[in-house]
């Protein structure tokens, strides 16, 4: 199956690594302008059942920050960092999987007592092989979490994100505690010609990166992917872009399986004249999706924040009841085939 008049809007790329409070993102695309060459990687990562909740909290593994980078530009709603994790490789995962990582320290439960953190769950930035393609690292990306007074406007410490700031401020070297790898629910098929239609808000991009890492960086003999990869972005503005530099390098690499649609709040406006969301611009181009799901096996992935979930399912709803097709029927069908993947938080 070609997809020939699958394209990417180069009108939507915007550079990544602008200056910030932080080093901005040195997580490069190893590419030319149209040509992305693929790194071999130990394929011993390949064999075996896929690994599930390996290290718990009672009995977590030490890894080591190797780094962490600032990846979003000045005029970001927040700050966003990609941290690179070492791990030896004792702590094998597949793409789609997530991590949890427990913070050091304790606080007081609702009993009044003394307990360690609880643990936190971070999605996995990066493919089983890592970064720097050898199988001892990991990726997260994490989006620092902090509470600002609505009356003053002021950051209040106090309620801040612990483990988000705790990974955020990590120097390298420091070790930290995780716990899975965990997860099943994001997978990538087994049919490596199904087209993927992947949905994802601000952080909730990570396991998608683990997903194109993995396609179109790696040589993995045994998973050559031949579909479509087609990912919808939502973020508040071109500076909240994330991996936008190794997105368009793909892009421009291949121009006939790739496709990238961005939804920026804040600089765009759907069909109304409102702020454009996600849902809007996956409207945008509803017959093609639907033509995908319905007639080419096409599987569907949602992750980020679940506030991102009421608005997509009221305009999948509305869609079908213009294409007479029974809503839950539809979802339920691809939830039937394993074609439909939500993870939300």
């Amino acid at each position: 199956m070609a997809f020939q008049t699958m394209r990417f809007n180069a009108s939507q790329r915007a550079v990544a690594g602008r200056s910030g409070s932080r080093k901005s993102v040195s997580v490069r695309a190893q590419a030319a302008a149209t040509s992305l060459a693929k790194a071999d990687v130990p394929l011993k990562l390949e064999e075996g059942e896929m690994p599930l909740n390996t290290y718990s909290n009672k009995a977590p593994f030490i890894a080591k920050i190797k780094s962490v980078e600032r990846i979003v530009g000045p005029k970001a709603t927040g700050e966003t960092c990609h941290i690179v994790i070492e791990t030896q490789g004792k702590i094998p995962f597949w793409e789609g999987q997530s991590y949890g990582v427990i913070p050091p320290g304790t606080k007081i439960n609702s009993k009044g007592k003394e307990v360690p953190h609880g643990v936190r769950l971070y999605s996995i930035a990066s493919s089983r092989y890592g970064d720097s393609f050898d199988g001892n690292t990991t990726s997260l990306c994490v989006r620092r979490a902090v509470y600002n007074d609505p009356e003053t406007g002021a950051e209040d410490p106090a309620k801040k994100g612990i483990c988000s700031n705790y990974l955020c401020d990590a120097a390298p070297g420091t070790e930290i505690m995780m716990t899975g790898p965990a997860g099943k629910v994001l997978l990538l098929p087994t049919n490596a010609a199904a087209p993927l239609i992947m949905v994802a808000t601000g952080t909730g991009i990570a396991p998608f990166r683990s997903f194109w890492r993995r396609i179109f960086y790696e040589n993995v003999p045994n998973y050559k992917f031949t579909g479509l990869f087609w990912l919808f972005m939502g973020v508040a503005n071109s500076d909240a872009k994330l991996y936008d530099d190794e997105l368009s390098a793909i892009a421009a690499a291949h121009p006939d399986n790739f496709r990238l649609d961005y939804a920026l709040s804040r600089e765009q406006k759907n069909r109304k004249g409102g702020k454009m969301y996600i849902q809007d611009k996956i409207e945008e181009y509803a017959d093609e999706i639907f033509d995908l799901l319905n007639n080419n096996g096409g599987h569907m992935y949602f992750c980020g924040l679940k506030g991102m979930m009421p608005g997509i399912n009221e305009m999948l709803e509305r869609v079908c009841g213009e294409k007479n097709i029974k809503y839950e029927e539809f979802v339920e069908k691809l939830k039937h085939e394993n074609r439909w993947h939500v993870e939300v938080y």
